[in-house]
């Protein structure tokens, strides 16, 4: 099976007017940060789960890219790529493409931007090059503990026991899992990709949430199309005082993988983050936090069915634990 097979079964446009729709909608209503009680799914759970689908398929695309073009380079590539999409979309939702916001907004969603994508997106595709898809997938489990943790932070959304029963569990499923594998090339890139792994979905967590008010009141599309833009700058000027612009820019010149890396920013950057930021939105930093979790699930099996990574014990033991930890989260309603 090829690449192509893992993406085209996915409605892209009908996430998009998913997405459109919802953005129109929210005009006329606030957000809430809080989910209901009810046992049904509100939509910003339903927005989670769909970014953990999109953005699974998206990491495999990596993964293929990383061969060839190194972190930095394919961080600039999907973060252009993303940028001109979200401006093109900008229109569909009938936002302004210069609101009127504080100008404290735009500094903090700027720095949101800079930790968040610059940083955390190039410590991820880092991490991906030396782990592999499937470890780099169970270290991802490290991703609720860190929303959660950072929620709790910034806007005391507090955990139950069970929330904290099932966030044990994740951790401990990622210590049974993670060990070295063929993918990896020695002992050093297993603590490092671990590491990159670990702190990519930290600062990830920060950046997104430290502007989690400005998110409630405005666009996602807008906001999305702000920080991706300010980040592929940021990026794209600071990479280039210390590398040649050709290493930098190097996704751009190599037009023979754009069949994988097109699909790869459509999927992750654009729609995922779409979906990922509407999530948060519309339901409780936590809730989200663990439906975004089942990526970990549809990350391996793609990497065992594309990449043809072999699935070991320990992994399995390791993603059951994980899994169970998220449902048992999931479950405390």
């Amino acid at each position: 099976m090829s690449y192509k097979s893992a993406t085209s079964s996915l409605p892209a446009n009908g996430l998009l007017v998913l997405i459109v729709g919802t953005e129109l909608a929210s005009g006329a209503r606030k957000s809430q940060f809080a989910p209901s009680r009810r046992h049904d799914m509100n939509e910003g759970e339903v927005f989670a789960v769909l970014a953990a689908l999109v953005w699974s398929c998206c990491v495999i695309l990596m993964r293929i890219s990383g061969f060839q073009i190194p972190p930095i380079a394919l961080t600039v590539f999907k973060g252009g790529v993303a940028s001109v999409l979200f401006i093109a979309a900008i229109p569909l939702v009938g936002e302004s493409f210069i609101p009127s916001l504080p100008v404290w907004d735009y500094l903090r969603l700027a720095a949101s931007a800079i930790l968040g994508i610059t940083i955390a997106d190039t410590l991820y595709a880092a991490a991906l090059n030396r782990l592999g898809a499937s470890l780099q997938a169970l270290a991802g489990v490290m991703y609720s503990p860190s929303m959660v943790a950072v929620g709790y932070l910034l806007f005391g959304e507090m955990l139950g026991t069970g929330e904290l029963l099932g966030g044990a569990l994740v951790v401990t499923g990622v210590a049974v899992g993670m060990r070295k594998t063929e993918d990896v090339k020695s002992p050093r890139d297993l603590v490092v990709g671990i590491t990159m792994a670990v702190s990519s979905h930290l600062i990830m967590a920060f950046g997104i949430l430290m502007v989690r008010d400005v998110i409630s009141e405005h666009s996602v599309v807008w906001i999305s199309a702000y920080r991706f833009l300010v980040a592929t700058i940021v990026l794209s000027a600071v990479s280039s005082c210390f590398l040649s612009p050709r290493k930098v820019f190097l996704g751009f010149a190599r037009r023979d993988i754009w069949k994988i890396m097109l699909p790869m920013s459509f999927l992750g950057p654009f729609m995922g983050t779409m979906l990922w930021t509407a999530g948060f939105k519309y339901t409780s930093v936590g809730r989200a936090a663990i439906y975004n979790q089942l990526s970990t699930v549809f990350i391996i099996l793609l990497a065992v069915l594309f990449l043809k990574e072999r699935i070991t014990g320990r992994k399995v033991l390791g993603l059951a634990l994980a899994v169970s930890g998220a449902i048992v989260v999931a479950l405390q309603k």
